[in-house]
């Protein structure tokens, strides 16, 4: 006997009126994306066939195509339990053409590349490894997908919302009449991540149902949707400056751009906004703004809480590349945990399409005669050097031209030293600087912008790099101490004696320029004995020690030189370290693990978030200028005190994602903390009440205040959790960003995963004030 339940047939003409409502929503969804009649879109929508690899054994081939809310891709599985799979455009967060993914390289031929594509799923989701019948097809899936991946993200939060509350309402139609009973409203409510009273759903449903029928559809469906969607909290503020006849004038929208948003705006930026967003022709010819117009600029950039100067480069890339925080990771080969977790290049390739700028390489003996990396004397899977260096080549510059940095951790022997210059210098070409820039010796390092497109080894060196200049390239010995962290006790186990040698090949040690590797000795024999390009590694609880002791001898060791900080090798777990203080003394490589979702990398998130993340910002003037005094630790009166006073009102959230979607009744009772991170005087939290069963539309309308005397080092998270009496809140959300980038005045909050993917359509609702404490 079946236990599945059969959908009720329909008559000829109920049949009928369905597809032409499918037609309807299909047709709907292409002009919001921007795509309607496109022969891309078409195509995804029609499907085909493509083959599923697993392993060298498993490929099979299987049904995909786009469904009708042209956001879900579906397969058809050959599971009797989920015999339909399906998955996001939201859920993608790249398509690769050719052999691109671990799973390809290994399970596929070489000579089978041109047919082969990867969809890389957000977080830690299995990526999707497929191949087409043909090259040509593989071609065009690449492209039909990148391109509504690249409409979808075009899309306003305003749109991604309607689009998500539409389709949402359309899986609550179980039966697929396009009506919604009471019993459906009730489900679409719970889905949308709110819980309402019986009696309070009734009533809306009876006010939306005009008809008596017992069943909303067409204008009732319509009604209870601008009931749902209504705000509230908009209203009031939209109908305190629509001072003409009922809506927002060019004078009215500039007095609230003035007043409200603190900006120095012109008719001219208030004619040009509402040129920009809208939407009712009529409205427009008269130089007016509706609500709805309204409510689109509070949704885009320029109503968001980031700056949109700051969205791309906007700092001067010209100064010497140590005057510039450089987003970093430690163990970037790791997926997981340090002691028994999967190797992967696709570690590599995640860290650098979030612009990260200095990766490491653990280099140990290969079987083959081929190098490896892995984490030495554990049992992490190992990827070979080779392979690496090529993921490297191909993904380090698709976010930021900016330079990276390879750091190198070197066990090699002699031998396969030598295969991984040559794998280096082959692989990377003209990318890889092998020399120093100029015709003379550099008293300084180059910037950022001069070395666009390049790479840096970080490592050991046999000589000065003066060498290159005056050619003596005598080498007394070629052995060198071994590196402070190789040297890290690992998991109870003495790896190596901290004295221990080991020998360096030449062809390694040339390609090393601006980051040699050397130990460090105290900040006055580095200053009267060390090189500008001779740079230290520091494990954390040393970096911290000396941030505690001597404050301002580290920001000057670091105003000259490059200072790299990573984890303690007791984080078996990879877990992270606090950036913050790391940053408060000037270091500019602060390493953290990057596959990790933690505060931790939210803050690090956040600090490369402006300057177009290109993984560069560059440090306050405080902390490059030679004459400063500043001490993260006592502050005293310095151009780094611009006392300032931040009011932050959290006002609402909407759209907030559940916690565990399997749940179909678990609905979160949110709360929002607000962060402030930087010296330890700016340090604090506060946070609102939490509201009961209602993640779709909280409101708080909570004010804070926090004194920030070092703004220009304050970093600011929200964060989203969802309370729970008797244990551990659960994060729902978060973001985090400078405080030197954010707006003032009524802004949206753009909300991230843990692991710090965008939730297409949900966000906070706050009103900033970034004020001078007089």
């Amino acid at each position: 006997m079946s236990c599945l339940r059969q959908k009720r047939k329909r008559t000829e003409s109920q049949e009928l009126i369905f597809q032409e409502q499918v037609k309807k929503v299909l047709l709907d969804n292409q002009r919001r994306l921007g795509l309607e009649g496109d022969e891309d879109l078409h195509f995804l929508l029609a499907g085909g066939e493509l083959i599923k690899v697993r392993s060298s054994n498993w490929k099979k081939i299987r049904y995909y195509k786009l469904q009708d809310d042209c956001k879900t891709l579906w397969h058809q599985s050959h599971k009797v339990i989920r015999k339909k799979k399906t998955l996001t455009i939201d859920d993608i967060d790249s398509v690769r053409k050719g052999r691109q993914s671990d799973g390809l390289r290994k399970h596929t031929d070489p000579s089978e590349e041109d047919r082969c594509f990867s969809i890389i799923l957000k977080g830690h989701k299995k990526t999707l490894d497929l191949m087409a019948h043909t090259k040509e097809d593989a071609s065009q899936w690449v492209r039909c997908l990148e391109k509504v991946m690249n409409n979808m993200h075009k899309l306003s939060r305003q749109q991604k919302s309607e689009h998500w509350i539409i389709n949402c309402m359309r899986k609550a139609d179980k039966n697929e009449d396009n009506k919604m009973s009471l019993k459906e409203v009730k489900r679409f409510l719970r889905h949308i991540n709110v819980e309402v009273d019986d009696n309070y759903a009734e009533e809306i449903f009876r006010r939306c149902d005009k008809s008596n029928s017992g069943t909303l559809e067409d204008s009732e469906i319509k009604h209870f949707y601008d009931l749902l969607t209504s705000r509230e909290e908009i209203d009031v503020i939209y109908s305190n400056y629509a001072q003409t006849d009922g809506q927002m004038s060019t004078r009215d929208l500039l007095t609230f751009l003035l007043k409200e948003q603190r900006e120095n705006a012109t008719a001219a930026d208030a004619l040009a906004l509402i040129e920009k967003y809208e939407p009712d022709t009529a409205a427009k010819e008269k130089r007016h703004l509706t609500k709805d117009g309204f409510l689109m600029y509070l949704h885009n950039e320029e109503g968001s809480i980031l700056n949109p100067g700051h969205k791309n480069v906007y700092q001067d890339m010209t100064h010497p590349l140590n005057h510039y925080f450089i987003s970093s990771s430690h163990n970037t080969y790791l997926m997981e945990d340090q002691l028994k977790g999967p190797s992967s290049t696709e570690a590599y390739i995640k860290a650098l399409m979030k612009s990260c700028r200095c990766v490491e390489l653990d280099c140990w003996d290969g079987a083959n005669g081929e190098p490896i990396i892995y984490h030495g004397y554990t049992l992490t899977s190992k990827i070979l050097f080779r392979d690496t260096i090529k993921a490297i080549k191909d993904f380090a510059f698709k976010t930021s031209d900016y330079p990276v940095i390879l750091s190198l951790e070197n066990h090699c022997s002699l031998e396969q030293q030598k295969l991984m210059a040559h794998h280096m210098i082959s692989i990377l070409g003209d990318a890889l600087l092998t020399k120093p820039l100029g015709e003379t010796m550099p008293t300084t390092f180059p910037s950022p912008e001069e070395l666009r497109g390049k790479f840096l080894i970080k490592g050991k060196r046999l000589n000065k790099l003066e060498a290159f200049f005056n050619n003596n390239n005598t080498i007394e010995d070629d052995s060198v101490s071994e590196e402070d962290e190789a040297a890290e006790q690992e998991n109870g186990q003495k790896a190596k004696s901290k004295k221990s040698k080991i020998k360096l090949s030449k062809e390694l040690s040339n390609i090393v320029i601006y980051c040699k590797s050397v130990h460090f000795h105290g900040f006055e024999h580095a200053r009267e004995s060390l090189s500008f390009y001779e740079m230290s590694s520091f494990k954390e609880s040393k970096a911290f020690n000396l941030a505690n002791s001597s404050g301002t001898a580290f920001i000057h060791h670091n105003m000259d030189k490059l200072s790299r900080i990573y984890p303690a090798g007791s984080r078996t777990d990879s877990s992270n370290y606090n950036p913050v203080p790391m940053w408060n003394t000037g270091c500019q490589i602060v390493a953290l693990n990057f596959q990790t979702p933690s505060k931790e990398m939210h803050i690090n998130q956040g600090r490369f978030l402006p300057n177009g993340m290109c993984g560069y910002i560059l440090k306050p003037e405080f902390q490059r200028k030679p004459s400063s005094q500043f001490d993260p630790n006592t502050l005293t009166k310095g151009p780094w005190l611009q006392k300032k006073l931040f009011h932050v009102m959290v006002i609402s959230a909407q759209q907030l994602p559940k916690i565990n979607k399997d749940k179909s009744k678990s609905i979160v009772d949110p709360l929002v903390r607000v962060e402030i991170h930087g010296v330890q005087a700016d340090c604090a939290s506060q946070e609102t009440h939490f509201i009961e069963n209602n993640g779709f539309n909280p409101m708080w309308n909570e004010n804070f205040t926090f004194k920030i005397q070092v703004p220009e080092l304050a970093v600011v998270r929200f964060v989203v959790e969802d309370y729970d009496s008797t244990s551990q809140n659960d994060l729902v959300a978060q973001y985090c960003l400078p405080v030197t980038s954010v707006q003032n005045g009524y802004r949206h909050v753009p909300l991230l995963t843990k692991r710090g993917d965008v939730i297409a359509s949900a966000g906070l609702f706050v009103h900033l004030m970034l004020l001078d404490d007089k």
